[in-house]
């Protein structure tokens, strides 16, 4: 079995005693799968906050110890993926929908890497990636008349059998597409300042690493300055 570099990478700074904050995905999920494998091989005593239902219920599975941010408290360190990647570390999260959860979680955690594909790297956020946006469903209406204000304009997430989607939290997600005029920093401070708006995927200052994946499998890094 080939080992699974990126995941190892992701692990390997975590410790015996950490609070550990588990992303959500299918880079987190390799991760979490290589947490567990060191927790039981090392017998490691960790404490684990989960940023989705999906990831806590995997982690749970294979044995590692998951409880509440509320619980907890500090986390040491998280890992978690992303959607895309610009030069700045400044990034696009939310395609699992855990974009919310995800936010909350990294402003409690000491260390945050994130875990990417070379492909989702890009030179301006919005190349490669809509902006996801989890709305309030009650204020649906009046928020994507608010988004198209602001120069943002997609449609409510459907889930593969063409039904709403939802998130963790019972609320639907527009996806909006990012125009190259956009200035992210004053779009980021809208969204939070917008009335109905749960949260969004605009990530701008939580990575603190960024470890990437090539097509041979092969990891590098960036660190932010």
């Amino acid at each position: 079995m080939t080992q699974d570099l990126l995941a190892s990478a992701a692990v390997k700074d975590i410790l015996t005693g950490m609070a550990v904050g588990l992303g959500t995905g299918r880079a987190a999920t390799r991760a979490i799968r290589a947490l567990a494998e060191r927790a039981a091989a090392e017998r490691l005593a960790l404490r684990c906050v989960a940023t989705s239902k999906a990831s806590h219920d995997l982690a749970a599975k294979l044995g590692l110890t998951v409880g509440s941010l509320e619980e907890i408290g500090r986390l040491d360190y998280l890992f978690d993926g992303a959607d895309e990647v610009d030069p700045a570390l400044r990034m696009i999260k939310g395609r699992g929908g855990a974009m919310t959860r995800e936010k909350i979680v990294a402003h409690a955690s000491a260390r945050r890497v994130y875990l990417i594909q070379s492909d989702k790297l890009s030179s301006r956020l919005g190349e490669r990636a809509p902006l996801p946006v989890e709305v309030r469903v009650s204020d649906l209406a009046g928020v994507r008349q608010e988004l198209r204000k602001i120069g943002l304009k997609g449609p409510v997430r459907l889930k593969d059998d063409g039904t709403p989607y939802q998130t963790d939290n019972g609320n639907p997600v527009i996806d909006a597409p990012l125009g190259p005029d956009l200035d992210v920093v004053k779009l980021g401070a809208s969204l939070d300042a917008l009335a109905g708006v749960v949260g969004h995927g605009l990530f701008l200052t939580e990575a603190n690493d960024v470890l990437i994946e090539d097509t041979d499998g092969r990891v590098s890094s960036r660190s932010r300055a």
